[in-house]
């Protein structure tokens, strides 16, 4: 029988979960799993699960309660075992690495930065900084010539891209310290950064504190999205 999976914790973990339900329509009743001095939160997969808003919140749900009470390998939404069995094996086998990241996410949430520039903004400080930016472009002006156009488009998003490599260096630097880990994500659209910060409990004040100055100090050319505290998938 096909199993859903929403976490590993360890066997110490209280597991609460009085009131909760897991996936379905009708809600499927949450069970555990144990093997190793690890226990998994599962349930039976319900007929046709598909990424519900209903079923996506109830996956959060569990989460969010496990993490309340203890550190959480939190599993992303849609994990599936064909049976208990895998489960088993997964948890004996790979039982050393799944200790080693409960320890490292004890006490901690993910927090998510993305941030981005606002291309107007930026296209007219680049055209305001660069010399020959501006020649170029009165040319391309003067003469309509493609060529020149082509020259003036080339210069400039190289140098968008150097100074969204900048800025996302200056971005991971100033608040990497702030975390016990950290990951690059690929950035998407105009996002010149998008890192995964696994923040302590004891520190998030300071980091969200940190991420605040920060955006401010970039001022109207770069908008800062921050999105936590979330269960640390990133960093399982």
């Amino acid at each position: 029988m096909a199993v859903y999976v929403y976490a590993i914790v360890a066997d110490s973990h209280p597991v609460d979960l009085d009131s909760l339900t897991g996936v379905g329509d009708p809600p499927e009743k949450l069970a555990t799993l144990t093997e190793a001095d690890l226990t998994a939160i599962t349930s039976p997969v319900p007929e046709g699960l598909r990424a519900r808003r209903r079923d996506v919140m109830a996956h959060q749900n569990v989460l969010q309660r496990l993490m309340a009470d203890g550190a959480v390998l939190p599993l992303r939404f849609g994990m599936v075992a064909s049976e208990p069995r895998e489960i088993r094996e997964a948890l004996t086998e790979r039982a050393d690495f799944y200790r080693e990241r409960l320890h490292t996410l004890t006490g901690c949430a993910e927090y998510l930065l993305k941030a981005t520039f606002d291309e107007d903004l930026m296209l007219r400080q680049v055209l305001q900084d660069s010399p020959e930016a501006q020649r170029l472009n009165e040319e391309s002006r003067r003469s309509g010539d493609p060529g020149v156009k082509m020259r003036l488009g080339e210069l400039v998003a190289g140098e968008l891209r150097a100074r969204s490599d900048s800025a996302a260096v200056q971005v991971l630097e100033a608040l990497r310290p702030l975390a016990r880990e950290t990951k690059e994500n690929e950035p998407h659209g105009n996002d010149f950064a998008s890192v995964s910060f696994l923040v302590a409990d004891a520190r998030r004040e300071e980091f969200v504190s940190a991420e605040s100055r920060l955006a401010e100090q970039w001022g109207e050319s770069h908008q800062f999205r921050l999105h936590g505290p979330l269960p640390p998938y990133s960093f399982v």
